[in-house]
């Protein structure tokens, strides 16, 4: 089990978690909340596989992504009161899936023979394309519409690792490091409060 496998599951981990607490104060039906977590988590890699042309679907022949899913949405909802008493509980879960989903969809768009600008935007697609479902799910405003350093920052996370192997950095630590790279922007920009201007 290398260490991209294990990044993916850990993506698929807390996205799922976050589309399930999204629902929180929307609706009190867990099969609702289990749906939205379900999509939620592989969303972005289904985009990602359909445009990279790669078949079968990967969360249709590995079901060890299904049974990660399944364990997220059951934690969700043991540890819902626990979740949802922490301040930014979903900003953090969504702040690494799209870490996680984005150096994932990077390598994988390598290992498929495309260009590197093309990888790079496919991170940022495996990224982000959950979390604008879920939203659209629950009636909200995507992130990616608003004026957030977020799909900005995975792609920027994507451009980061897809520099890393051009210098030859092990892969491992390309993947450590350019998941942690995204992580920062983005808690920076939360943090203090960095946005886009406006159109």
């Amino acid at each position: 089990m290398n260490v991209q496998y294990i990044l993916e599951l850990l993506g698929t981990f807390t996205f799922a978690i976050s589309g399930a607490l999204a629902v929180q104060g929307k609706s009190e039906d867990w099969f609702g909340a289990g749906f939205t977590g379900f999509i939620t988590a592989i969303g972005g890699g289904t985009l990602r596989d359909i445009l990279l042309g790669s078949y079968p679907l990967t969360w249709i022949t590995d079901i060890y992504i299904i049974y990660t899913i399944l364990i997220a949405i059951f934690a969700a909802s043991i540890f819902n009161k626990v979740l949802q008493r922490l301040r930014r509980t979903l900003s953090i879960f969504d702040t690494l899936g799209i870490a996680l989903f984005t150096v994932a969809g990077v390598e994988k768009a390598l290992s498929l023979g495309v260009r590197w600008e093309i990888a790079a935007i496919m991170g940022m697609f495996s990224a982000v394309f959950g979390g604008v479902i879920r939203d659209t799910l629950i009636n909200e405003t995507p992130v990616l519409f608003r004026r957030e350093i977020y799909a900005s920052a995975c792609l920027a996370g994507g451009l980061f690792y897809v520099f890393l192997s051009f210098l030859d950095v092990p892969r491992d630590w390309n993947f450590i490091c350019s998941a942690s790279f995204i992580v920062t922007v983005r808690i920076l920009a939360v943090k203090y409060h960095i946005n886009f201007p406006k159109l």
